[in-house]
C-alpha cells in the first residue's frame, strides 16, 4: 500500500436517529479543547432510557487507542487495518466517510497494536503521530499528506517500548510532540511547512503521555510529562523548570493539568501524585505543595488524566505494578486530602460535562457518575463497545467512543 494516498469511501452502516440541532463547541484533540477533559457543554442526560443509549450511527474503524477529535462536523481518529495505519475523516452527523488516508506502515506491541494518538485538528489541519513515531499533517478537508517526519529516527532514538502515545500539541504556528529520543526529548515543528523550529533535550525517555500549553506561574508554557520528570519548556523551547518523576518502565501516561497557577501531575504503577509550584522564568525552584507516593497514596492515574471540578480531582486509582484492581476516587485539589473513595470501580477513562463524568470501561460500558465530593454517585451505564481504553470525545451533544472494531456516536442531550 502506498502511504500518504487518500481513499474515498461513502459505504458506511449506519443507524439513524432524527435531533433537532443545537450549538456547541468543537473537540479538537485529546481531552478536548483545553486538554483537561472538560466541556462546557449542558442540557445533557442524567440517565439513558430503559432501552438503551441512542445510538446515532455505528461504523466499522479498526485496531487502535486513538481517541476521536470532532472540529467543524468532521470526526477524526487513527486506526490501524489492512497492513497500515490509516487517518479517517467522517461525517460527524452520519458516520459517512470522507476520506481515508494511510500515513504508515502496520504497528505491533505486546501491549496492544495500532497507533496510539488522537489527531489533533487546527488551521485547517489534521496533526497524527502514529505508533513508531511518524509525525504527520495533513489536509484536514482533502486528507492529503502535506509533510511528516519519523521522530525518533531523526534524532537518534527509538519508539517507547509500548509505542508513541503522545497527541501533538499546537502552540501558535508550532506543533509539539515528545520524541524522547538522545537528541530530542521534545520536538516543535512549524505547521504550514513542516521545517523543525527548536528541540529541547533533557536526557529522558518519552514516557507515554501528551504535552499540554498551561499557563502556571502566570506564565504560558509547554508542560510535559516524560519517562522520568516533568518538565516546563517556553515557547521557544527554552527549560523552565524541570522536576525528576521515575517509574517503573517509564508509565507516566497522564497529561499535566494547570489548578490554580500549578502543575499536577500523577502516576499509576504504584506511584501517586504531587502538586507543584514551578517558576515562570528559568532557573527557580520547583516546590511540592503537596504529594502523595506509594501503597498509600491517594491517586494513581494509570493511564488516565484525573478531572478537575470545583476544586475536587476525579480520578482514577490504580493499585499495586499496573495491578488489576482500579478505584474511583476524588480528592482535594488544594490539599491532597481523598473525599471519597469508590472500591475496585474498573479500569476505565474519563471526560467531565453538564456536572457529571462521562465514562467508558475496558468492559465496553459507558458510566454517567454525578461529579459531587459529597459522594459517589452512579447515574447510569450500559454497555456498547468491547473493550476500550479511549475517552469519549463530546461535541454538540454526542459522545463520540470507539474500540478496535467500531466507531459510534451516541446522543447524550436531554429532552426539551
Amino acid at each position: 500500500m502506498q502511504y500518504g494516498v487518500r481513499v474515498r469511501c461513502w459505504t458506511v452502516a449506519i443507524i439513524l436517529v432524527t435531533c433537532s440541532p443545537i450549538l456547541a463547541g468543537d473537540w479538537p484533540q485529546f481531552l478536548g479543547p483545553q486538554r483537561n477533559g472538560l466541556s462546557e457543554e449542558t442540557g445533557l442526560i442524567d440517565a439513558f432510557p430503559e432501552s438503551g443509549p441512542t445510538i446515532v450511527w455505528s461504523v466499522d474503524g479498526g485496531v487502535g487507542m486513538s481517541g476521536i477529535a470532532i472540529v467543524d462536523g468532521t470526526a477524526f481518529t487513527l486506526v490501524q487495518r489492512d497492513g497500515a495505519q490509516v487517518v479517517l475523516a467522517l461525517d460527524a452527523a452520519n458516520g459517512e466517510m470522507k476520506w481515508e488516508t494511510p500515513v504508515a506502515p502496520a504497528y505491533e506491541n505486546s501491549m496492544g497494536d495500532g497507533p496510539r494518538a488522537t489527531p489533533t485538528v487546527a488551521g485547517g489541519r489534521a496533526f497524527v503521530f502514529t505508533g513508531e513515531g511518524i509525525l504527520a499533517a495533513l489536509d484536514a478537508q482533502s486528507g492529503d499528506v502535506l509533510w511528516s517526519h519519523d521522530t525518533p529516527a531523526d534524532f537518534g532514538g527509538q519508539p517507547a517500548d509500548y509505542g508513541m502515545a503522545c497527541t501533538p500539541l499546537t502552540v501558535g504556528d508550532l506543533v509539539v510532540v515528545t520524541v524522547g529520543a538522545p537528541r530530542a526529548t521534545l520536538a516543535a515543528y512549524h505547521q504550514e511547512s513542516g521545517e523543525l523550529a527548536w528541540t529541547y533535550v533533557s536526557g529522558n525517555g518519552s514516557g507515554y503521555s501528551s504535552p499540554a500549553l498551561l499557563k502556571v506561574s502566570d506564565v504560558e508554557q509547554v508542560v510535559a510529562f516524560t519517562g522520568a520528570s516533568a518538565c516546563g519548556v517556553s515557547a521557544t523551547g527554552d527549560e523552565l523548570w524541570s522536576y525528576p518523576f521515575v517509574t517503573d518502565y517509564d508509565c507516566n501516561i497522564a497529561t499535566p493539568l494547570a489548578i490554580d497557577g500549578r502543575v499536577f501531575i500523577s502516576s499509576g504503577e504504584n506511584h501517586g501524585s504531587a502538586m507543584l509550584a514551578v517558576p515562570g522564568t528559568a532557573g527557580g525552584d520547583v516546590r511540592e505543595m503537596w504529594s502523595s507516593f506509594g501503597v498509600d497514596s491517594v491517586l494513581r492515574n494509570e493511564w488516565q488524566t484525573s478531572i478537575l471540578i470545583d476544586g475536587y480531582l476525579y480520578g482514577f486509582d490504580n493499585i499495586g505494578s499496573a495491578g488489576p484492581v482500579t478505584n474511583l476516587a476524588c480528592v482535594t485539589a488544594a490539599t491532597g486530602e481523598q473525599v471519597w473513595l469508590e472500591r475496585r470501580f474498573g479500569k476505565g477513562n474519563l471526560i467531565a460535562a453538564d456536572s457529571k463524568l462521562w465514562m467508558t470501561n475496558m468492559d465496553g460500558e459507558l458510566i454517567i457518575i454525578r461529579a459531587t465530593p459529597e459522594s459517589f454517585e452512579e447515574l447510569s451505564r450500559a454497555t456498547v463497545l468491547g473493550s476500550t481504553r479511549q475517552a469519549p470525545a463530546l461535541s454538540d451533544g454526542r459522545l463520540f467512543v470507539r474500540d478496535d472494531a467500531v466507531i459510534m456516536c451516541v446522543d447524550v442531550r436531554a429532552a426539551e
